[in-house]
């Protein structure tokens, strides 16, 4: 709709997860330097946690993208804490058989597949995403599983990625040995106010149109109403270039910014929406789990989906 309007070759502010618009912050080159790290020192387990929106599935797609093709990658996405069997979710994610085997069947043909791909001098990676839905006792497994890796060389490395509730549960007494194993832990926060605007500005460059197109009071109302969460300030953008588009405005500025979060608030279910002075609109406020989060948001109910090889 917008796109001919400011000449733009495509939407910026899209909310699927798009690598080629990652917004190289501080905090999102720390943690990708510290992802690359775990992978080329081989550790064991990495940890990446941040709040909803916050980019960590555009960080590990960025990842992704790196790996040399000297590397085998599951991807298991939206567990939860009944999703079954983790062998054969693991199963799935490397494209091997698990029908008709039972748990020790399953491990068994895991670790083949694993020596399988050492001997080919090749590398087997398995990210999971949501993991803070997952159960302790899931967790304890995985940790076994790792046990395969008994010599100086690592056959098997797991990214553990999810929302702030992983680190609380990670933090349980019953997890020790678990949490002794991770290499690498970052968390991810939110953007502050110029990061935001560098962002804004960032993704309209990528997408072909004028940087300068929402300007500095534009990009200071995003922030206050976005709290410097990627998704929600794509939500606010996106609707804004709607907005401007509809009122044939050349720049888009803090008022059009205002009558979009005004909307979006009338609604209801916009998440994480706060006013300039800092006192939130619907129950969420700096401490909740959209800004630094603290707390488990609770176990998802989706059907459990698996990415299969990455080469």
């Amino acid at each position: 709709m917008y796109k001919n309007f400011y000449g733009l070759r495509e939407k910026p502010f899209s909310l699927l997860p798009d690598p080629g618009f990652l917004y190289p912050s501080e905090k999102h080159q720390m943690a990708l330097a510290l992802l690359e790290y775990s992978l080329m020192n081989h550790a064991s387990f990495s940890v990446i946690t941040g709040g909803i929106g916050t980019g960590k599935t555009t960080l590990i797609r960025q990842l992704l993208n790196q790996l040399g093709r000297d590397v085998t990658v599951g991807l298991i996405s939206n567990t939860h804490r009944s999703f079954g069997d983790l062998l054969q979710w693991i199963l799935m994610a490397y494209s091997l058989d698990y029908a008709g085997k039972d748990k020790v069947g399953m491990y068994q043909a895991f670790v083949d597949f694993l020596v399988a791909e050492y001997a080919r001098n090749r590398r087997t990676v398995l990210i999971i995403d949501e993991a803070q839905n997952m159960a302790p006792e899931t967790l304890e497994e995985l940790r076994m599983l790792s046990n395969v890796n008994a010599d100086k060389d690592q056959v098997l490395q797991v990214f553990l990625v999810g929302q702030a509730g992983l680190r609380d549960l990670l933090r349980r007494p019953d997890l020790e040995q678990f949490a002794q194993r991770i290499s690498v832990d970052y968390h991810l926060e939110p953007l502050g106010a110029d990061e935001t605007r560098d962002y804004i500005r960032h993704r309209m460059t990528v997408a072909g149109g004028n940087p300068e197109l929402f300007d500095d009071g534009a990009c200071e109302a995003v922030f206050q109403n976005s709290r410097g969460v990627p998704r929600l300030i794509n939500l606010l953008c996106d609707t804004a270039l709607v907005y401007g588009y509809a009122e044939q405005v050349q720049r888009i500025n803090a008022k059009l910014v205002e009558d979009v979060a005004g909307e979006k608030r009338k609604g209801g279910i916009f998440p994480g929406m706060w006013r300039a002075d800092g006192a939130d609109f619907d129950g969420l406020g700096p401490d909740s789990e959209t800004d630094a989060p603290r707390h488990s948001s609770g176990p998802a109910t989706r059907v459990p989906t698996v990415k299969k090889n990455f080469e």
